[in-house]
């Protein structure tokens, strides 16, 4: 029998965001066909980060969000408000904003696995800096008859890195010196017009695999005692094992201690389950995201990235696509990973972690409190082997604040983050014996009484 430990007298820091997603809610259309909105607005997703959003026609498709969508004629003039096109995108963030999710917004191009345009590098590395400016202005400043959102986070660019070394990047064109170079030049440039707001990025792939380009762009920005006023460091992985996320979490951090940023965010903002990126396997993958095991991966992913050094967790994709394992396309209807997102959303509202050890033999686990003798614990037993046997899993909870109140909700099979049992409990310390089938999610509420 697996045994955790849960002593409710210690506390941590604040629970983060790990609830994070790409891309936002569906509007009501022409056709009046169904939206996700009220499901999108119960789950208060902590962010959407805006990235291949122009690949769905109800964000506005063709001239939504990607800068080269927005500012068409690159000869244009920056400064006139006529070389802009924003109504889509406007749309698009009012409708993300009035949900109560807050905007990542992508400076850059959506991915382009055929004909390269929006991700070849700009001509003029300062002109493109300018027009960053000029979208941040209108979105934070009200230029251009805008808004005054107070957006916070501007990412510049996504993955030069994807395909670089097989020399047919989606993401970037040009040689990884001239990416560093433009970089840095965005960085600056938005850096000194807005110094309160964060302006980070680039959302490297490559630390997945090896940390030569990782390596190499923090040298870049660090020659001859220069320190580029970065203010997170954005990055990406997809896999089939849990147990890489702390690995790969703690990798980073080593590797901006050592240039002198372990003290910047981070956010690991493109994820999701793949065992494979081609063939069966890949079908494979984009089937167990929308299946029970999709969901004990991202349960057991927000546990890592609680406990481990990571500030946000960006969850591809909620636009509706294949690698939606949260909305089911056409209809909207939860697929389980949504329900996960509401379990984790119960954590934000507690407020505090609740440290344990959180990961014990393919079991993770995170709790929190509000600080008033109420509690909650989510759990889930994920075996990247489909046919793992049942687990049996006792759980010593310590130091109660008198007699409580345990609520146990499932997500399985055949339950939906449903109530299935209750106990009272008025020991000074008492045991929660728990069977699990894998890949099965407890949300577990402790509350005084």
């Amino acid at each position: 029998m697996e045994r955790i430990s849960l002593d409710l007298r210690k506390t941590g820091g604040k629970i983060k965001y790990m609830n994070a997603v790409n891309n936002g809610p569906t509007a009501l259309n022409v056709r009046k066909a169904p939206t996700n909105f009220d499901l999108y607005k119960e789950a208060e997703f902590s962010f959407a980060r805006l990235h291949d959003s122009a690949f769905f026609t109800g964000y506005g498709g063709e001239f939504s969000v990607d800068v080269h969508r927005i500012f068409r004629n690159f000869d244009a003039d920056v400064n006139d408000p006529a070389s802009y096109i924003f109504e889509p995108t406007d749309k698009y963030i009012k409708n993300i904003i009035d949900s109560g999710t807050k905007v990542f917004y992508r400076l850059g191009a959506s991915i382009e696995h055929g004909y390269k345009f929006g991700t070849l590098p700009p001509k003029d590395f300062k002109k493109w800096s300018e027009i960053c400016e000029h979208i941040i202005m209108h979105y934070n400043e009200g230029w251009a008859n805008g808004f005054h959102y107070d957006i916070e986070y501007w990412e510049i660019w996504n993955e030069p890195d994807t395909g670089y070394k097989q020399g047919n990047s989606p993401t970037w064109g040009g040689t990884m010196d001239e990416f560093f170079e433009f970089f840095e030049t965005v960085l600056y440039h938005l850096k000194e017009r807005f110094p309160n707001l964060k302006i980070g990025g680039p959302a490297l792939c490559s630390v997945t695999d090896s940390i030569d380009i990782f390596e190499d762009m923090f040298t870049y920005l660090t020659r001859e005692g220069k320190h580029a006023p970065l203010d997170f460091f954005s990055w990406h992985m997809y896999g089939e094992d849990v147990n890489e996320f702390p690995r790969k979490i703690q990798l980073v951090d080593k590797v901006l201690t050592k240039y002198g940023y372990g003290d910047i965010e981070t956010s690991l903002n493109e994820w999701n389950y793949v065992k494979g990126w081609t063939g069966d396997v890949y079908q494979y993958s984009l089937r167990a995201q929308k299946e029970l095991k999709g969901s004990s991966f991202v349960a057991g992913a927000m546990c890592t990235g609680q406990s481990e050094k990571l500030d946000t967790l960006m969850y591809y994709d909620a636009r509706p696509c294949g690698f939606n394992g949260i909305f089911e396309a056409g209809t909207y209807k939860p697929f389980k990973t949504y329900f996960v997102y509401l379990m984790f959303r119960d954590l934000l509202h507690l407020g505090t972690q609740v440290p344990t050890e959180y990961a014990v033999d393919s079991t993770y686990n995170c709790v929190a409190t509000d600080g008033k003798g109420n509690y909650g614990m989510m759990i889930t037993y994920f075996d990247a082997e489909d046919e793992a046997e049942d687990k049996n899993i006792c759980i010593d909870v310590l130091n109660p604040e008198g007699k409580v109140e345990v609520e146990y909700y499932l997500l399985d099979e055949n339950h939906d983050r449903e109530l299935v049992r209750s106990e009272i409990f008025t020991a000074d310390n008492f045991k929660i014996y728990l069977k699990m089938s894998n890949y099965s999610t407890y949300y577990i509420s402790i509350k005084k009484i």
